[in-house]
């Protein structure tokens, strides 16, 4: 049985860094596009044309009824086919966005569903528009009442993301892979991103609940 060797691994802490980066970027970037999107969706679902809350009902279902290496899949090598070309990095932005939106959509539909109809008709009587009394009124509360389960599914799309090594994305398992394939010290390489998208996920949750605490100031009481 050979000794563990992780002084091995100096020499490539710059590509373990890069691949770190990325995979923080696609995170947070799609974290941010994810849930504005999800915000439209749900809204749409609840107030828009009966053709289009079945349409984008019909993308949710398949979106979370799919494996997300295959709608990765689709938008890297599929859409091709209909020639529409995206770069690497750009379609693991739109699967991770659009997977993410799409669980989002359901997760915010829930809490937008907690609040009393009552509330929207006190709101109109103050003068408020519709938009104005659904973000108000309803939007807000119902991020504060979801928020730690919309972070709890970004931080699952984050795991995911690993899938993005399959089309050539340089993240953090792209660049375990590089790794091992130049050193052959698997079980080191493994152990070290398996310890860093560890702290990855407990550091982004706490980054975006201390967010949230602060976003939410007035009903941490809800949020905790």
């Amino acid at each position: 049985m050979g000794s563990l060797d992780f002084l091995t691994l100096l020499p490539y802490t710059s590509d373990l860094l890069k691949g770190l980066l990325t995979t923080v970027v696609l995170t947070v970037v799609t974290t941010l596009a994810g849930i504005m999107l999800a915000v439209v969706v749900a809204y749409l679902r609840a107030h828009g044309q009966i053709w289009l809350r079945r349409g984008l009902g019909t993308y949710v279902e398949v979106t979370r009824n799919t494996p997300f290496i295959v709608q990765l899949f689709f938008i890297f090598f599929g859409l091709p086919g209909l020639g529409i070309k995206i770069d690497a990095i750009t379609a693991a932005f739109i699967a991770m966005t659009l997977n993410l939106a799409a669980y989002s959509a359901e997760i915010l539909r829930a809490g937008i569903s907690a609040t009393a109809k009552g509330q929207l008709e006190a709101g109109r009587a103050l003068g408020m528009s519709a938009l104005q009394s659904y973000r108000h009124i309803v939007l807000v509360p119902a991020f504060a009442r979801v928020y730690p389960s919309l972070i709890s599914q970004a931080i699952i799309v984050m795991l995911g993301s690993a899938v993005v090594s399959q089309i050539s994305v340089f993240d953090l398992t792209y660049a375990a892979n590089f790794v091992q394939s130049r050193n052959f010290r698997s079980f080191e390489v493994y152990l070290l991103i398996t310890l860093v998208y560890l702290l990855l996920a407990f550091g982004l949750r706490r980054a975006f609940m201390l967010v949230g605490s602060r976003v939410f100031a007035y009903q941490r009481g809800e949020t905790r």
